[in-house]
């Protein structure tokens, strides 16, 4: 039991005289604690205002190159994070295991006051150093914290808010921090829930990133209860080696295995755990294309859904995987898109031609330009491309030209030798291009790519040869090549930003993905992600709080509506989203409106045009929710059967065979 404070202690919740901002039950446990040990173990002066600690230059340079690796994975996640709250006062902070801040994602001009704060490269913020914060006090407990205001011991810190979580090594060790902070909090405690829960879900997907890049050599199985979930975040992941021993386990899936540690799972085989054979498994992963199958946990009878990935060597410990260029994919596979693209495309016109252009061109070598706005989806039509393609038994390579810095970016795409450089990794780095030989790149934000870069990248795609940085004999590479951007490349051709032959080499075929506000079918969008996001709990969205998704603008596009979604489930109680549970903006947004205007959920439109899609997409993500029993749909939809069959006529739905 908890030990409240004693004489001359501090109690956080009755600072000067004040009852400070009350958070949930469990996060007051946690301020608790987190003050006593600032009071007891630190004896940390609450009203001292000591500089913060900083790192020397040697103690930060090591830590650098440490977590030079993570720092580079998270950033792109920091960044697509990052769009989700600018404007908002929030910085994104990656700090090592001891709390030292490593990396800065914020607004330029904000990072004056970060650095008053103390929030700058090289602080440390664990708990002995800078007492209750969401930095040091995750570090401490293991687990999310929200640190609003007043509940931080030191009182230099007491404007901030922050929100931290927690990136998980593969062997379930605490790796780093991700954390949210504004050095002037205006919002709630209340409202601060939305920012851990995407900070939270982000710093998850760094996790799982993580475990599977870790094991290049090794087998990665994917499995879920529910074969929508498999491949994302809250999946579970197992490591195993190629005769069929397990290697590692992430925290989802020792749970899901109702094992109560690591050691109960790894180093057994994968067949006394699963009933899956270890010759069956490689044979999975040597297929081109590997979609989930049943599996059921040994002794347990749990059924999950699994999908396994090769490994990205050439070869396993035990025994050698056949090359997977041998199984090349039978035109059927082919044509079959992902799950994902799917959602993606919906039944918006535009969407499908865009499909239709893509199938026709993705095997002819053609290099595919896509544009739209940030959160359209243009790297998940991409690897949905790349996955119906030919290559899609090779490498699929992403790379944001924006969020490298101008400084990194060329060695980052094109490679260098040992020694190239001070600071250059020992072994040299092959560099981006080269790892997609063979299968399919994807530069991102292409018109952000440094003027004496582009004519680097024009060199290699006219001979199709990479010559790394520090000399060396060029090597062959042979890739395809998919770019994206939100701007208009035309007008950074017209004003010399951008090469005009480069522009013509990137653009075999155009693609333009709408925005969310412009699609027709937003009703069956939005029901589409919220499946997709989903755990095993029945969610349904209130009347208003579908108006609200309906109506609002989406500037953050898919983006933006799958964090919306992914906070306001985080956030659901009662098996209802409502729009108390939707983002400040959002409600903001939202006009008054009578009784009489309120309508019910995919059965209306922000604009009349969208009136049948609407409908459409309401009653097809209904039908596929109830595994298209009518009686059940028509019950829920509180309806007559033969009204619900009339609907689907009208709208052309006819059951999956």
């Amino acid at each position: 039991m908890a030990r409240m404070p004693g004489a001359g202690q501090v109690d956080p919740y009755a600072v000067g005289g004040a009852a400070a901002p009350r958070p949930r039950e469990d996060g007051l446990k946690i301020i608790r604690r987190s003050w006593e040990r600032c009071n007891l173990e630190y004896s940390i002066d609450r009203v001292a205002n000591d500089p913060p600690a900083v790192a020397d230059t040697p103690s930060l340079a090591e830590s650098r190159d440490q977590y030079g690796e993570l720092v580079q994975m998270a950033r792109n996640e920091m960044q697509s994070l990052y769009q989700q709250i600018a404007g908002s006062g929030y910085a994104l902070l990656l700090t090592d295991a001891k709390g030292m801040i490593l990396e800065y994602v914020g607004e330029d001009s904000l990072k004056g006051m970060f650095r008053d704060a103390g929030l700058l490269h090289g602080a440390i913020w664990d708990e002995a150093h800078e007492g209750t914060n969401g930095i040091g006090t995750c570090i401490a407990e293991s687990r999310p914290v929200n640190v609003f205001r007043d509940q931080h011991f030191r009182a230099r810190h007491q404007p901030l808010s922050c929100s931290g979580a927690p990136i998980w090594d593969p062997e379930g060790k605490l790796l780093a921090v991700l954390d949210a902070s504004t050095v002037s909090a205006s919002d709630t405690p209340q409202s601060q829930l939305h920012t851990l829960a995407l900070v939270t879900m982000s710093a998850q997907l760094i996790s799982k990133c993580r475990f599977t890049s870790s094991f290049n050599d090794a087998l990665i199985l994917r499995f879920h209860s529910r074969p929508e979930y498999v491949g994302l975040i809250n999946d579970g992941a197992l490591a195993v080696s190629g005769d069929g021993r397990i290697l590692a386990a992430d925290h989802n899936a020792v749970g899901y295995l109702g094992a109560s540690d690591r050691k109960q799972v790894v180093g057994r085989l994968i067949s006394d755990v699963l009933d899956i054979e270890p010759g069956t498994l490689r044979e999975r992963a040597a297929q081109p294309y590997t979609p989930y199958w049943p599996v059921h946990a040994r002794g347990r009878g749990a059924r999950f859904f699994a999908t396994v990935q090769s490994p990205t060597r050439d070869g396993l410990p035990g025994e050698r995987v056949r090359a997977r260029e041998s199984v090349p994919p039978s035109r059927a596979q082919r044509k079959r898109f992902p799950a994902e693209l799917t959602c993606l495309a919906g039944q918006d016109p535009v969407m499908q031609d865009n499909i239709d252009c893509a199938q026709r061109v993705m095997d002819r070598d053609i290099p595919m330009l896509l544009i739209g706005e940030t959160g359209t989806g243009k790297e998940l039509f991409a690897r949905a491309v790349h996955g119906a393609s030919s290559r899609a038994h090779r490498r699929f390579v992403a790379v944001n030209c924006a969020a490298i810095p101008e400084s990194l970016i060329e060695s980052e795409l094109f490679g260098y030798k040992p020694g190239a450089f001070t600071g250059a990794q020992r072994g040299g780095n092959k560099g981006r291009v080269l790892e997609a030989d063979g299968g399919t790149l994807f530069l991102d934000e292409i018109g952000d790519m440094p003027l004496e870069l582009q004519t680097r990248l024009l060199r290699v795609l006219e001979e199709q040869e990479v010559s790394p940085l520090g000399g060396g004999e060029p090597v062959p590479v042979e890739i395809n090549l998919i770019s994206a951007t939100n701007t208009n490349l035309e007008d950074r051709v017209a004003n010399g930003s951008f090469r005009e032959d480069l522009y013509y080499r990137l653009n075999g075929i155009c693609l333009q993905l709408p925005a969310l506000r412009e699609r027709t079918d937003m009703a069956e969008i939005i029901h589409n992600v919220l499946a997709h996001e989903l755990d095993s709990r029945d969610i349904r969205i209130s009347p208003e709080a579908f108006n609200c998704l309906m109506g609002y603008h989406w500037p953050g596009n898919l983006r933006q509506l799958r964090n919306v979604l992914r906070t306001a489930l985080a956030l659901c109680r009662d098996g209802v989203i409502r729009i108390e549970q939707l983002s400040r903006e959002l409600r903001a947004s939202q006009p008054t409106m009578s009784a009489s205007q309120e309508v019910e959920p995919g059965t209306a439109t922000a604009a009349t045009g969208r009136l049948d899609a609407a409908e459409r997409g309401a009653l097809l993500a209904e039908l596929t929710r109830q595994a298209w029993n009518v009686t059940r749909t028509a019950a829920e939809l509180d309806m007559s059967r033969n009204t619900l069959y009339r609907k689907m006529r009208k709208h052309g739905i006819t059951p999956p065979e």
